[in-house]
């Protein structure tokens, strides 16, 4: 990260042996970053405050892109807010649900004969690209300040909510559809004022679900 010029580091839930002096060893000349490393509990806190967020996976996905095309989309999606770039456990990877909260995913292309990469070479790759594509760049015009995660998460909740009132989500599987309109919401890249009024529409819709199903609203 620091031969890259990043800083802002966020561990969820991390092992207590980053604590230990042989695996702190490993940061040598980069203390300052492991020091200045926020721990979370849970991948939703580490980015709550993000306006795009990018998921790194070695899984076969059609949607997934290299690390180039994923830095040239943050570049162009560049509006003053905070991008993070989401690396699973070196064993297992980011899971499903995990993966689900991230609004593009980026695959590093290997050769088939020996796909895998350790953390620290994908932690590289990705963050080479993210710094090439930033070198000489200019400043931007100021730009409507844009949704982040958490903001998104808070919609989709509110749309639960709403389209589970009216019957429009089936109540013993939503998520499908949720996962859908999130994805919908994080190409689009809403503006804070129009999550706020996604979610007065959502709170209306449920209101009105609520109304309808009442045997008093059924009456007129």
């Amino acid at each position: 990260m620091k031969n890259m010029g990043m800083a802002a580091l966020r561990l969820v839930r991390p092992h207590a042996q980053l604590r230990e002096p042989a695996e702190r060893a490993l940061a040598y000349g980069a203390f300052d970053v492991l020091e200045g490393a926020q721990e979370c509990a849970s991948l939703r806190e580490a980015v709550a405050d993000a306006t795009f967020v990018v998921a790194t996976s070695g899984r076969p996905d059609l949607t997934a892109v290299a690390p180039r095309e994923m830095a040239q989309r943050a570049k162009a999606r560049g509006s003053g807010g905070r991008m993070a770039v989401v690396f699973g456990p070196e064993a297992s990877g980011l899971t499903s649900d995990e993966l689900r909260l991230c609004h593009a995913t980026v695959r590093i292309p290997t050769d088939a004969a020996h796909p895998s990469l350790n953390l620290a070479q994908a932690v590289l790759v990705v963050a080479y690209e993210l710094y090439l594509v930033n070198l000489g760049a200019q400043p931007r015009e100021e730009e409507a300040a844009r949704a982040t995660a958490g903001a998104l998460e808070d919609a989709l909740a509110d749309l639960r909510g709403g389209l589970l009132a009216i019957g429009y989500l089936p109540e013993a599987n939503p998520e499908p559809i949720l996962g859908e309109l999130r994805a919908l919401l994080a190409r689009a890249s809403p503006t804070l004022r129009e999550v706020s009024l996604l979610r007065g529409v959502a709170r209306q819709v449920a209101w009105a679900g609520r109304r309808i199903a009442s045997p008093r609203g059924r009456d007129g």
